[in-house]
């Protein structure tokens, strides 16, 4: 009891049955959903990617339709924001940061737009609305994406909001900061991504630095390091290469080398430059996450949890706000940036050698690592960019099953992928460009391919 009693506010006293409540009941739902594996036939997946698939399904054929008059909707009213700034967007914060954008952001959502309509009643070169392109963004993408941003948008307050995060940044910031220089919250994101959906921990990571709990480097650093790829994912690449009777040392393999990518890589320029400054530009506070002296981390993880949990900002009323805003900010922000970017990556990919001319410089590497068909393998080696899946359509064709595994690998330790990460990154509050996910994306594959093949020797 003596123990509980030190879990108190600035007077001392315990914490009440209520408080208590106010923090356990919306975390453990917050879990549940976020975390908590589910089995769905002979694979594994979380409650919110459940609920995100039913609403796909309910939704049907419709929702390709849907998807377009919503990026046409933005579109506009991105318009008419900067040609009449109307007052009612003005005035509101929130929808002011939605649709006054940059120059920029406007050409991009146009572009997401005219690429939408195209696709939709493919219209105009088959190169824009072909089902390897466009039509496979409009159809096959956006509607997962969709279903994803509505209930985690919704329901991501329950994780974020109650305190949950607080406790674990105090039980796992002694692993967290001097392995990673990240608060132990961050470990959640990686979590939720792994057994979920990485869309799930990049839209976690931007609302956490849009509250400064992330600075500019941790929210860059955790967006392109710990959105890790779902095991469900792993399974349909493994397969598609297939070397499903492999998947387990090829899981192995994915995450030596994510966690030698998270060591090593944010150490490296661009992310290596990004200031510990928040959103605001106020510079990083102590931390919080930091244990006193005398306290157990868990106690003191606790106390933090319900402080954060008993705050007056959590009125049901504006904890529903705040999911809604999410769920608005995520389809009508980003939904059209992933249709504009991830149709040119796409076209880049299916109809150019560009990609085939920059993985040339990778030949003389994979000999040097001894990767049978070294020159074919060079081809998949920076195409991921465009689309994770490509790499291993590629690889289907190669008869070495050592060459395959290690391209399988790599397109999910490379990570950043135009097609959604890259496109999700760039339509978000996290502070990273087109060129920095590029050169991520380069180091990534520069770190991880020799723990990949070194791998893949002792396997093969």
């Amino acid at each position: 009891m003596k123990q509980f009693a030190a879990l108190s506010t600035n007077n001392r006293q315990p914490y009440g049955l209520a408080e208590w409540m106010t923090f356990v009941i919306p975390s453990l739902l917050g879990v549940l959903l976020f975390i908590t594996p589910v089995s769905v036939g002979e694979q594994f997946t979380i409650p919110v990617a459940l609920l995100a698939s039913a609403l796909k399904s309910s939704i049907g054929d419709t929702i390709a339709p849907l998807i377009t008059l919503i990026i046409i909707f933005t579109g506009l009213l991105t318009l008419a924001t900067k040609v009449f700034k109307p007052g009612f967007i003005n005035h509101s914060t929130f929808l002011s940061g939605l649709f006054d954008v940059s120059p920029v952001w406007c050409f991009v959502r146009f572009l997401g737009m005219t690429f939408a309509i195209l696709s939709l009643f493919e219209m105009g070169p088959a190169a824009i609305w072909s089902e390897d392109t466009g039509g496979m963004v409009l159809f096959d993408l956006l509607p997962t994406l969709f279903s994803v941003f509505i209930f985690a948008g919704l329901l991501l307050p329950l994780l974020m909001n109650f305190g949950l995060l607080e406790l674990l940044g105090s039980l796992l910031t002694k692993i967290m900061r001097p392995v990673f220089g990240l608060p132990g919250r961050a470990a959640i994101t990686c979590i939720a991504s792994w057994l979920g959906d990485g869309s799930v921990g990049i839209l976690m990571t931007s609302k956490q630095y849009e509250t400064s709990h992330y600075t500019q480097r941790e929210a860059a650093v955790i967006g392109t390091t710990f959105s890790a790829v779902s095991i469900t994912f792993s399974l349909v690449v493994i397969a598609q290469v297939g070397l499903e009777h492999m998947f387990g040392p090829f899981y192995l393999t994915v995450c030596l080398a994510g966690i030698a990518a998270a060591i090593i890589v944010p150490k490296l320029p661009p992310l290596s430059n990004k200031k510990d400054l928040y959103i605001t530009g106020e510079v990083r506070k102590a931390d919080s996450e930091v244990i006193p002296a005398g306290q157990s981390a868990f106690f003191w993880g606790v106390s933090n949890a319900i402080n954060k949990a008993t705050e007056a900002d959590n009125h049901p009323v504006k904890v529903l706000k705040d999911g809604l805003k999410n769920a608005i900010d995520m389809v009508f922000g980003v939904l059209p940036v992933v249709m504009g970017i991830g149709t040119v990556a796409l076209i880049t990919a299916e109809y150019t050698p560009v990609f085939n001319y920059l993985g040339m410089p990778f030949i003389p590497l994979l000999e040097l690592l001894q990767i049978p068909e070294a020159e074919l393998a060079s081809r998949t080696m920076v195409v991921g960019f465009a689309d994770m899946f490509v790499p291993s359509i590629l690889a289907a064709s190669i008869e070495t099953e050592m060459t395959r595994f290690v391209i399988a690998a790599l397109s999910l330790t490379q990570l950043i992928y135009l097609s959604e990460v890259g496109a999700l990154l760039l339509g978000s509050k996290v502070p990273v460009s087109l060129v920095e996910l590029f050169m991520i994306f380069i180091l990534r594959t520069l770190v991880t391919l020799p723990v990949i093949a070194a791998m893949a020797h002792l396997f093969f």
